[in-house]
């Protein structure tokens, strides 16, 4: 079901973006039924998201520590999860009391799980989350503005880099969220691409966010390999996107699905700040690459366009 674009975006002269799109808006029911490009009918039935079982706050007492917490809460109600706390340091009657007190103004339960650790902070936590199991951490980006881009502070960095869990990240977290109004979510063909989707727009719809951006990042350099190795050209790259989609079913959010072409993997934050995203969403497979990010996308480790979550 594709409509004509009403609000295309222009492209980012300097960075050689270009873009191609169209939009499915949410179905009417479980069941759909839908023609593809090819003409095919396409039946699929929407399958829910793997709950995060545990989620995890980083927390120290920063002027910030309430607002991370605030937005640990947003997504422990999102996805219905258990949440706990992370703290790099000594367990005192002070700590527990300024922990009491900030529970109670967040409105969480006073009998929380609070986990402490020694050493130094990211390995800290790092360990912290294997130990526990958790699913998911939150934690601030501790960025600093530098020329108007947030860059990431060491533990934020770590946590992408080294971690084993899904990962959200927020630049500005806020005593009183936020709505996530857009999200932009990075495609990766593979089950747990369509996994970590799902999770997206659960998230998306318990938000009422206005509209995900589901999108496709082809660098010169994807091309190149692609027409040396023969594979399909660019308008099957925009069926095979759209076919990813639908096969998804059923959902309560409308999509507006993107091929993106830019002379790098910056192209996608270029696009982030085009649209005024709130939230990017980007799948790694730990299967994959150890669930490291592609060499396209390793920018992220340094400057984010946005609030991020990586979902491995």
């Amino acid at each position: 079901m594709r409509y004509p674009e009403q609000d295309a975006t222009p492209p980012l002269v300097g960075n050689a973006v270009s873009h191609s799109s169209f939009v499915i808006r949410h179905f009417s029911r479980i069941q759909v039924a839908e023609q593809g490009r090819s003409g095919e009918s396409i039946h699929v039935q929407m399958i829910d998201p793997s709950p995060y079982r545990s989620v995890a706050v980083a927390s120290t007492f920063s002027p910030r520590f309430e607002q991370v917490l605030a937005e640990a809460k947003r997504i422990r109600d999102r996805f219905d999860s258990e949440l706990c706390l992370v703290y790099v340091g000594e367990k005192s009657e002070e700590t527990s009391a300024k922990f009491a007190a900030a529970l109670e103004r967040i409105s969480l339960p006073k009998n929380s799980p609070i986990h402490y650790e020694q050493g130094d902070p990211a390995t800290a936590i790092l360990r912290a989350i294997e130990r526990h199991d958790v699913d998911l951490i939150v934690a601030g980006a501790l960025e600093k503005e530098v020329v108007l881009h947030p860059f990431l502070g060491n533990v934020a960095r770590r946590l992408l880099r080294e971690g084993r869990s899904s990962v959200i990240l927020f630049t500005h977290p806020a005593r009183e969220p936020e709505p996530l109004r857009k999200i932009v979510f990075l495609v990766e063909y593979s089950e747990h691409g369509s996994n970590s989707l799902r999770r997206a727009l659960h998230l998306a719809a318990r938000e009422n966010s206005e509209r995900v951006y589901v999108v496709r990042l082809i660098t010169t350099f994807d091309e190149a390999r692609a027409k040396k190795e023969g594979t399909p050209a660019e308008a099957d790259e925009d069926a095979k996107l759209e076919h990813f989609v639908l096969d998804l079913g059923h959902t309560d959010v409308p999509i507006e699905v993107r091929c993106i072409r830019g002379n790098t993997g910056f192209a996608a934050a270029d696009f982030v700040k085009s649209v005024e995203a709130d939230l990017l969403v980007v799948p790694l497979d730990p299967a994959k690459n150890a669930g490291q990010l592609p060499p396209n996308l390793e920018w992220l480790m340094d400057v984010i366009p946005c609030n991020l979550w990586v979902s491995r």
